[in-house]
């Protein structure tokens, strides 16, 4: 029994080109450096939350209010710590109402486009929630919300706009090795995040959010000058045709009696240009044909003294078929 042919040596990933390889690698990094800048929330937050409560500054409860009530948003970490939760909930409904509409979008504009601007809008909030506010130290919940809301929307194009470009550039045949591979960019991204954050975290949760936006914006740039969304950008056939065309090569060239009703008439080995049809003229055009009327009506001189014949519009309409 012979081995399926993407199965066979050297076949799957000698019939990819290096532009299959660059679609592989950006799409890759561009989702993973979406799902860095979440994973840095989740690193963060109990550095936020302390910085949100009294206890960061001030270790004396002895204190008055009015010392940090002003740069501070909440009296207890535990009312901090309620507030993330609230903010991880209005990102996950953000983000899933976004995917639907990212969807519809990309099925409409540019799916470079759509990529580039939402990872570099996405890192601008994402710099504006923990970094700009932080260094103005200007605190308030509805800004936070706010500013969530839309990074979950931002968010949101990333998915449905790899997966197309991965689904125009990677066919049916080994799609299940190329995707199994690619799915892992999720993991990549938690493990990356989790190591930028990380490393800056000893300065302060909000260099942790400047160095994932910075380099999140600077993957969407990328993307914007070096994805290519399908082959055809490059003059490169599409998935679909080399399909067809590989099971037009496979379609025996002899069938038997029992299978002619199997495939279309019409199908003819032929080129399409080789066979043209005659335009059809109109019919007054017809009518100015030399001798079309005389002949018709009986008044051609080579029918004179014969019977004259009916004139029929009839004969008109079949040389205008």
């Amino acid at each position: 029994m012979a081995w399926p042919r993407f199965l066979q040596r050297g076949t799957l990933f000698t019939s990819f080109s290096h532009h299959h390889v660059a679609v592989f690698l950006l799409t890759f990094f561009s989702y993973s450096l979406l799902h860095a800048s979440r994973k840095t929330f989740s690193n963060v937050k109990v550095s936020i939350s302390k910085q949100w409560t009294p206890n960061a500054f001030n270790t004396s409860i002895d204190l008055p209010a009015e010392i940090w009530s002003s740069n501070h948003l909440f009296p207890s970490t535990e009312e901090a710590t309620l507030f993330l939760g609230t903010l991880d909930t209005v990102f996950l409904f953000s983000y899933a109402v976004g995917l639907f509409i990212s969807g519809i979008i990309g099925d409409r504009l540019n799916l470079r486009w759509v990529l580039s601007f939402g990872m570099c809008s996405s890192a601008f909030v994402v710099f504006v929630f923990g970094t700009l506010t932080e260094w103005l130290h200007f605190y308030s919940k509805w800004l936070y919300c706010g500013l969530w809301i839309g990074n979950g929307l931002l968010q949101s194009t990333g998915w449905p706009c790899v997966v197309a470009v991965m689904g125009n550039w990677f066919g049916k045949a080994g799609r299940g090795v190329v995707f199994g591979l690619w799915s892992a960019c999720a993991s990549v991204g938690n493990i990356l995040g989790a190591c930028l954050a990380s490393s800056v975290l000893q300065y302060g949760y909000e260099y942790a959010f400047l160095v994932t936006a910075s380099v999140q914006f600077a993957g969407g740039i990328v993307i914007f000058f070096g994805l290519l969304v399908s082959p055809e950008e490059i003059g490169l056939p599409s998935i679909e045709a080399e399909e067809n065309s590989e099971e037009d090569s496979h379609r025996p060239l002899i069938h038997g009696a029992e299978n002619e009703d199997e495939y279309e008439p019409n199908y003819s080995i032929q080129e399409d240009g080789a066979v043209t049809q005659a335009k059809a003229i109109s019919f007054h055009q017809a009518c100015c044909l030399p001798g079309v009327i005389p002949v018709r009506t009986g008044l051609s001189p080579s029918t004179a003294g014969q019977e004259p014949c009916c004139f029929h519009f009839s004969n008109i309409f079949e040389m205008l078929m």
